[in-house]
């Protein structure tokens, strides 16, 4: 038999089971947020038909998508780039079958040919939450409402959601003078302002091409930095009548108020125009979420995208959502200490231990009536020395262990030890449930 290296594709990764724990942690908070807003699960396949997939991303994007095929397949077919194209294709396909407002979440993994790096994979998760069939701004107030929600839920002090328009953003092109041609440009420069700053958009922007003046126009207006609606006032009074302006500002007015119907806590959103949001097809508000102190970039990412639906039925609907940067989150979880310390590296809350064969059988039993009492219970499959055992479950990380000797199966008793502290409790076989739960609590 040959020997063959154990290893992944590049851009891939395993689990452990302590991982696993802390991103099903995440993945069970947002779930259970999601559904508090009356959102449903979705599930669609790792493939779908190449021409589901290309021509919506832009040709940088499709550089990217993984084609799949197979000898005795006669499709093409590529594996999902994202989870908003395939819920596009299934309100497409499904019309018939859903009931709009159709409100679904979608946690799968995805797959891009990235160049693989730290925080940048080739496969990973991706967890959205859109509302498909609402034109108006309450569904976009609902999809920032649950992130803020989410944020706060998973114990994140500082963070903003940023929001901006991108009819707005256009009607700002068109203002200072931006050729149609090089709007695409400006969008491209305006999205690196966190990184490079005002200075460096400005250069680079007179770098494409665009006049200077122009240049100086757009600067001035993406900078403003007014609190709240004010910052919507102050650009609508500069814009005017200018194409799009109207319908950008009346959008960003009619979400502001729909935030503050909801509650939205203020201190955890503001509009600001240098925030873009790459992807091609969106078509109003948008919105990201970054942490703020340490400044660290974009966590969640999202905006309306009212026509891309219409690529796969005869008319488009309306439809808004986010998406929840999860891979990061679980990362930036553990780096700041967000994940609850009884979260432990283990599911297992108890291990049962075996004295030797004979008192496997009363081993047995004490087992089987904590797991059905629901109690997350491991039973010793070998016989094993005791502190082979105790020294198994701690380092494992499972908080208790029970001891069931000849003496205490005689009169029907078991030991209880803490591992933590070290502490032991000794009670009936009738009472082992209740002292269980007690010292784990």
């Amino acid at each position: 038999m040959v020997n063959i290296k154990p290893s992944l594709p590049k851009g891939m990764r395993d689990f452990l089971p302590s991982d696993m724990l802390k991103r099903e942690y995440v993945f069970g908070i947002v779930r259970s947020i999601f559904e508090r807003y009356g959102f449903e699960p979705l599930q669609t396949p790792t493939l779908e038909r190449r021409e589901t997939l290309f021509g919506k991303y832009g040709e940088d994007a499709e550089n990217l998508i993984y084609s799949a095929s197979h000898q005795r397949s006669n499709e093409e077919v590529a594996m999902r780039y994202d989870l908003t194209v395939p819920l596009a294709r299934v309100v497409a396909q499904y019309e018939n079958e859903l009931t709009f407002p159709f409100k679904r979440y979608h946690i799968a993994p995805v797959w891009r040919g990235e160049r693989p790096q730290r925080g940048r994979y080739r496969e990973f998760y991706q967890c959205d939450v859109d509302i498909v069939g609402v034109s108006g701004m309450t569904a976009d107030a609902e999809i920032l409402s649950i992130l803020v929600t989410a944020f706060k839920t998973l114990g994140f002090p500082r963070f903003m959601v940023k929001i901006n328009n991108r009819k707005l953003l256009t009607a700002m092109g068109v203002y200072s003078g931006v050729p149609n041609e090089q709007l695409i440009d400006l969008y491209r420069s305006v999205d690196k302002f966190d990184k490079i700053g005002a200075e460096g958009v400005e250069k680079e922007l007179l770098e494409r091409g665009i006049a200077k003046d122009a240049v100086n126009r757009m600067i001035a207006l993406i900078t403003s930095r007014k609190p709240g609606v004010e910052n919507i006032d102050y650009v609508a009074s500069v814009l005017g009548d200018a194409s799009g302006a109207q319908a950008g500002v009346q959008e960003l007015r009619e979400l502001s108020k729909a935030m503050q119907d909801l509650g939205i806590d203020d201190n955890h959103y503001e509009f600001d125009f240098t925030m873009v949001r790459g992807l091609g097809y969106y078509t109003g508000p948008i919105f990201e979420t970054v942490i703020t102190e340490p400044n660290i970039g974009s966590i969640s990412g999202g905006g309306r995208y009212d026509d891309l639906i219409g690529m796969f039925r005869r008319e488009s609907l309306p439809t808004t959502g986010s998406s929840l940067g999860i891979e990061r989150i679980i990362d930036l979880m553990s780096e700041f200490d967000l994940y609850p310390a009884a979260l432990g590296g283990t599911v297992v809350q108890v291990l049962v231990s075996v004295f030797d064969s004979e008192s496997r059988a009363f081993s047995t039993q004490v087992a089987t009536t904590l797991r059905n009492n629901g109690v997350r219970t491991e039973l010793s499959l070998e016989d094993r020395k005791l502190d082979k055992q105790i020294k198994y479950a701690d380092k494992k990380g499972i908080p208790l262990i029970i001891i069931a000797g000849p003496d205490e199966i005689a009169s029907q008793q078991v030991k209880l030890r803490r591992l933590t502290d070290g502490l032991e409790r000794v009670v009936g076989f009738d009472q082992v449930v209740d002292a269980v739960r007690d010292l784990l609590s």
